[in-house]
């Protein structure tokens, strides 16, 4: 298994669907990568040579910003939202929607699941 920026990627798929296993690589950055490495995108990870792995890593590092450093550049940014005070950053803070979704329903993912409160008393018990 190619271990690429500490990650695994998967030995059993083309080189560019292996590439996105990678945090910060999508589709579109992978297939870059293949061509600027002179990598066939069709070949299976594990048919790559420890040059090529090399000369992947070295691409990575130099002209993107993927996994560590880009988790941590998230998070400064929200940390620098949440320090300002300003809608977007209290809305994380708080744990809600940032983007301007509904959340009278749904929103679950973010609010987590459903806590219960107390029944209310019903029409019969009125009387």
């Amino acid at each position: 298994m190619p271990r690429l920026l500490g990650v695994d990627i998967p030995n059993d798929k083309p080189v560019f669907i292996s590439l996105r296993y990678l945090y910060g690589v999508g589709d579109q950055i992978a297939r870059e990568l293949c061509h600027k490495a002179g990598i066939n995108q069709q070949k299976h990870a594990r048919e790559l040579t420890e040059e090529e792995v090399a000369r992947l890593a070295t691409l990575l590092e130099r002209d993107y910003t993927v996994e560590g450093p880009l988790r941590r550049q998230i998070q400064q940014n929200i940390g620098r939202l949440r320090h300002v005070r300003c809608y977007r950053g209290i809305r994380h803070g708080l744990g809600l929607p940032v983007r301007g979704q509904r959340t009278k329903t749904n929103a679950r993912t973010r609010k987590g699941p459903k806590k219960t409160v107390a029944g209310k008393k019903g029409v019969k018990d009125l009387r």
